[in-house]
């Protein structure tokens, strides 16, 4: 497929149609009135403006790309001047995302040039990068104050807002994206920051229209897409002046706008619940709520080194897939003791699960019979059996009652205002995913073969589309992680509150619930895929999964039959929970660095994508 069949492909300054031609021509040429004429143009072309590029030409004049090729000519010779011109004339923004939430806010992105002209620096000097912002002093933030403009906590950095308070239903805001001062995470951008003009409002705008205007990192973004979904307030009438208010309730299925605290059990180390524990002080499974991601090897058997090849196959958007339909705790914790677990009820309970022998276990409801010694635990991160009670969150829980055991807890914290939070925030990041795919040639129903086939090399037929893939991965991320964000500096000492709780969605039990499903999720598929074929993983590294096998792909273990896959078991594809290939190596290869790095349980899945090993594993 080429680049140009893709959506919202964009003409350069010097290659415009006749249409834009003729738009940038009405602009310059109506000196009077020009902002009824710029509104009129853009309103015509709303769903293409949305996000503005801005850039300076060769000729000294500041140019604005839109996303769908639509270029303006920007008379403003500063940045409140700018910031004024976006709003007023302009009107650029994208539309609410749910009813009572909020339209989102116009976004600017400055190249080089464009922080030229406007008086800004290129670079940040180590300190501004430190600081993540420009000093107070600096001569364009004297000019915003006073244009009787704000900026947020952050400062006028990578990601500035400028804005007035709002009046009434009216907002006055713009977002700044700054690329070279590192707004765009080569991790999670690659080098959209380098991209010429036209093409990154490309980027930008398929990003924006898919998931949202982006507000920040992706991890921001992905933050806040939550809350543009489930916005904490709403508005109703008064019935005695007819005008609308703030209601005084949340909104349902909201977090509310006023942060809630975690449980004792659920709160990381140095949280001000936790000021009175001794300084050095280190709490144990009994304590602390420990749900991450898997990070687990083992040793290859005798008849697993006869194989040729280590297979990796990897999850698809995985923990986007394990907060689909999951129920969260919306309100705050209720503590009870001896409680009578519920698998609806979501929360995290103190209970002993190291009775569970993954020797015999339920599949269905069937009991089957398998080498527990290959499995990893499913309630421990590095795969290993508990000892003793220890909290776990609901999925965790409920998942050694499926396996067909009995569990008996000795206390929970459980949230009765409960809620599917999270329902519309992954299906908005999967249809991203899956509509940004298709456009690169990897549709949903294919065939495990033609699956195979289109994922190969799919990044190379549009790498800017295959970044805004990546994009939306870290959005699912890097949104979970914010939802338990660790002090950034500030100045924090051990017990001291820092600036991430006071956030409604600073949530860290909601974050430990999606961990917790997904894990279970990959757990299920690892014993039906034993149960049915023998087979055993014998690495795992969160959402990547290791097979011995005779074959250099996946076709060569996972047990498909005319096309269709084990129920219940993995099954190629692009869709989030499904599987795509990771990487083969040899047995040889694994075998050998194994002994090179004198680790025996090396995760090889960290490494199996392209065989490079350039440490040995600490685990970290």
């Amino acid at each position: 497929m080429s680049s140009s069949t893709l959506p919202g492909r964009v003409s350069t300054h010097q290659d415009r149609s006749p249409v834009l031609t003729s738009v940038r021509s009405r602009i310059v040429a109506a000196p009077t009135g020009a902002g009824v004429v710029i509104r009129d143009v853009v309103e015509e072309l709303a769903d293409q403006a949305q996000r503005k590029f801005v850039d300076v030409d060769d000729d000294g004049q500041v140019l604005a790309y839109c996303v769908g090729g639509l270029v303006l000519d920007v008379p403003a010779k500063s940045i409140p001047s700018l910031v004024d011109w976006t709003l007023k004339e302009a009107r650029l923004g994208q539309p609410k995302l749910s009813g009572p939430g909020k339209d989102a806010d116009p976004l600017l992105v400055l190249t080089e040039a464009a922080l030229e002209r406007y008086g800004l620096p290129v670079a940040l000097t180590d300190d501004e990068r430190l600081a993540g912002r420009i000093p107070e002093g600096h001569k364009v933030i004297k000019q915003l104050v006073r244009a009787e403009w704000k900026l947020t906590k952050r400062g006028f950095g990578p990601w500035a807002r400028i804005y007035r308070p709002a009046q009434g239903s009216e907002r006055l805001c713009v977002q700044l994206c700054i690329p070279s001062w590192n707004a765009l995470d080569t991790r999670h951008w690659g080098d959209a920051g380098q991209l010429p003009p036209a093409v990154l409002a490309r980027l930008l705008g398929v990003y924006a229209s898919r998931v949202m205007t982006p507000r920040g990192s992706t991890a921001v973004t992905g933050l806040e897409l939550m809350t543009a979904f489930h916005p904490p307030t709403h508005a109703v009438r008064d019935e005695a002046t007819g005008v609308f208010r703030k209601a005084d309730a949340k909104t349902p299925g909201s977090l509310g706008e006023h942060p809630v605290d975690c449980a004792p059990c659920e709160a990381p180390d140095g949280h001000p619940l936790l000021k009175d524990l001794p300084r050095f002080h280190v709490r144990g499974p009994g304590e602390k709520l420990f749900e991450e991601a898997y990070d687990w090897a083992r040793p290859l058997t005798d008849a697993e080194c006869t194989k040729r090849h280590l297979v990796g196959i990897d999850v698809n958007m995985a923990f986007a897939a394990g907060a689909n339909g999951l129920t969260v705790g919306l309100g705050e914790p209720m503590q009870v003791k001896n409680p009578v677990f519920d698998p609806k009820l979501p929360g995290s309970w103190l209970v002993d699960l190291s009775h569970v022998d993954l020797s015999r276990v339920k599949v269905g409801k069937e009991w089957v019979e398998l080498d527990g010694s290959l499995l990893p635990s499913p309630f421990t991160p590095k795969g290993e059996r508990p000892t003793g009670p220890a909290w776990y969150a609901t999925p965790t829980v409920a998942y050694a009652v499926e396996l067909g055991y009995d569990v008996a807890p000795v206390e929970a914290w459980v949230r009765y205002d409960n809620g599917r939070y999270l329902d519309s925030w992954y299906n908005r990041l999967r249809d991203a995913y899956l509509a940004t795919m298709a456009d690169l040639g990897v549709g949903a129903d294919l065939s495990p073969a033609d699956f195979l086939a289109a994922m190969d090399g799919y990044r190379q037929r549009d790498p800017e589309l295959a970044i805004v893939v990546s994009a939306v991965k870290a959005t699912v991320k890097g949104g979970l992680g914010k939802l338990r964000e660790r002090p950034r500096g500030e100045g924090w000492r051990p017990g001291e509150p820092w600036r991430a709780l006071s956030r409604p969605t600073w949530r860290p039990d909601i974050r430990a619930a999606v961990i917790s499903r997904t894990r279970i999720n990959l757990h299920r598929k690892l014993v039906k895929h034993a149960a049915f074929t023998g087979q055993y993983p014998v690495a795992i590294l969160s959402d990547c999964v290791v097979y011995a096998a005779d074959g250099e792909s996946p076709l060569d273990f996972l047990p498909y039959r005319d096309c269709k896959p084990l129920p219940g078991g993995f099954k190629l594809g692009v869709n989030p929970g499904l599987v795509k290939w990771e990487g083969t190596q040899s047995v040889l290869w694994g075998e050998g660095v194994r002994e090179q790095f004198k680790a025996p349980e090396l995760d090889l899945a960290r490494y199996i994508k392209d065989g490079t090993v350039t440490d040995a594993d600490n685990g970290e």
